[in-house]
């Protein structure tokens, strides 16, 4: 029978075929935590009596969301993590000394591999997709089984196919493709399912669009998103100390979706999502209209922290200055993209405009520090979530957009079109 590239990952990896629907436990090749939710799985792995991790070059735990500690508690808590890895003599821990968001920093390690399978205790564990791998989030004590075990329980998910059509224009990229599928789906409507991304635009689509499209993937309530390996994998592999030799798997044309989805890109413009849900996205030309002003733009993030982000931010920021009523924040999703940003002088031209840049960090997406909204504030966010009170205050609004909209809105003032 015919199969999906999801279907043939698991298949793989538990030595038989197997299909959508089927209960199997799979081997894991990568296992990641933070330092928000790792502390529930070590005490849950302690708790179980366990002292041997089962795979620990295939643990990662990257202290990212509240490092460098913001507070007593963030402080405890990354310091069980710390003592953990030491006690394990873990490879791969990641703290200050070479910090990153998560799911930009284990990709530029080689760390996730094509045709892997990865869980992660954050949601957004699905970025990794972009890589042909089977990625997805799980909770804490799913965590600690994969420590002890090695493995996990899954149902192999159906599949939807995205077929993605035309070639993109100008300043509409992998954040506004996501969004106005998100806005078709619902933040329901793949609820246990993998959205696999296809068709002619995807060769159009640089590394950073397809992480930023598969991080999202959960806002429509995937399990997972996955983009297949190609000519523009391979080149972002090329310089990567990989952890693993890439197993590399296709869909069969006759596998079977339980849904298509079809996308003229070529037509799409810029999208914002208004508050408060990921799926309430309209064009950018309502946006305008509606003249919405701002408080704060943000410029980071797992979704948008990349170096290609910063690129877009500086070439509109280069020579302008920031309005006096915004303050715009950039956060680098991990120490090399910062290094590599400021070499190319991308961030002399965002803070001769006006903006502040802070450490890698998850902060101020999920409103814990460097970049909180206070009482009816408005920003404008690269982020992928705006849930009442998710940067904030709860009474503030966050619009999520794409990183050439929010440079442009930091300079105008309101959220603002950066094709004009």
């Amino acid at each position: 029978m015919a199969q999906t590239i999801t279907e043939k990952i698991f298949s793989e990896h538990v030595g038989k075929e197997v299909f959508a629907g089927e209960i199997i436990r799979s081997n894991i090749d990568m296992v990641i935590g933070n330092d928000i939710t790792t502390p529930i799985s070590i005490k849950a792995f302690e708790d179980s009596g366990a002292e041997v991790l089962a795979n620990p070059d295939g643990f990662s735990i990257v202290l990212d969301h509240f490092i460098p500690a913001k507070d007593i508690a963030s402080a405890n808590q990354a310091r069980i993590s710390r003592d953990f890895a030491k006690k394990h003599k873990l490879k791969n821990f990641f703290d200050e000394k070479d910090m990153g968001i998560e799911h930009a920093l284990l990709p530029e390690k080689g760390l996730v591999v094509p045709g892997d399978v990865i869980i992660g205790a954050d949601s957004h564990t699905c970025t990794h997709g972009a890589l042909g791998a089977f990625s997805t989030g799980m909770g804490s004590t799913d965590l600690a089984f994969a420590m002890i075990s090695g493995g996990n329980w899954f149902k192999v998910p159906e599949s939807i196919k995205v077929n993605l059509s035309g070639k993109p224009k100008a300043h509409t990229t992998g954040k506004d493709i996501i969004l106005e599928i998100i806005r078709m789906l619902g933040v329901d409507g793949a609820l246990y399912q993998t959205l696999e991304f296809t068709g002619s635009t995807i060769e159009y689509l640089n590394m950073d669009d397809r992480f930023s499209m598969c991080n999202m993937a959960i806002e429509a309530g995937a399990k997972s998103g996955i983009i297949a390996y190609d000519d523009v994998t391979k080149e972002f592999l090329a310089d990567k100390n990989l952890a693993r030799e890439p197993r590399i798997h296709y869909s069969d044309e006759d596998a079977s979706y339980v849904r298509v989805l079809e996308i003229d890109v070529a037509n799409l413009e810029p999208v914002i999502a208004y508050p408060f849900l990921p799926s309430n996205g309209h064009p950018i030309s309502k946006a305008v209209k509606d003249k919405i002003k701002i408080d704060q733009a943000f410029i980071g993030s797992c979704t948008n922290g990349r170096l290609g982000d910063l690129k877009i931010a500086a070439e509109i920021l280069k020579g302008k200055r920031v309005h006096e009523d915004v303050r715009l924040i950039v956060t680098p999703a991990t120490q090399r993209i910062l290094k590599e940003a400021y070499r190319l002088g991308y961030m002399d031209i965002i803070i001769d405009a006006g903006g502040v840049v802070s450490n890698p960090t998850c902060g101020a997406c999920l409103g814990g520090y460097m970049g909180i909204l206070g009482d009816n504030e408005v920003a404008v966010s690269t982020t992928n979530r705006n849930f009442v009170g998710r940067m904030g205050s709860r009474s503030s609004k966050v619009y999520l957009a794409n990183s050439a909209v929010a440079a442009t809105s930091a300079i105008i003032g309101y959220i603002s079109d950066p094709r004009v």
